[in-house]
């Protein structure tokens, strides 16, 4: 195990996050570790009018993480938090894990200011 997925195995929902500055960006959400065999995003299949209303629904349910295809593959791959904040008017924004400077006292700490994570969409 790296030692950036280590880390990320330290992390758990509801942790505090702050970011290179001593800015509180939010709480971890969702904390997804990274797998290097996820090399792609699989783009949502087209809604079946004449399906039903469950079906319209789920077709319709984000699948995370909420970014560019492109970012998504990469925080797939390397792993991420989802953190839910007041910084973004989506309400969340996300962290690839080589953004983690470490982990301590129940806060996780960025290498990076919170301007520069990707928020959701």
């Amino acid at each position: 195990m790296t030692q950036q997925q280590d880390t990320v195995s330290r992390i758990t929902t509801g942790m505090r996050v702050v970011d290179s500055t001593g800015v509180e960006v939010g709480t971890v959400d969702l904390v997804q570790r990274g797998d290097p065999a996820a090399v792609t995003v699989q783009a949502p299949t087209p809604v079946d009018p004449g399906g039903s209303l469950d079906e319209l629904i789920e077709s319709a349910a984000v699948d995370e993480p909420d970014v560019p295809a492109d970012l998504a593959a990469r925080l797939l791959r390397e792993g991420y938090l989802k953190v839910s904040t007041e910084l973004t008017p989506t309400g969340a924004v996300y962290v690839l894990a080589d953004r983690i400077a470490g982990v301590g006292d129940g806060a996780v700490r960025l290498t990076v200011p919170a301007a520069e994570l990707p928020a959701e969409e």
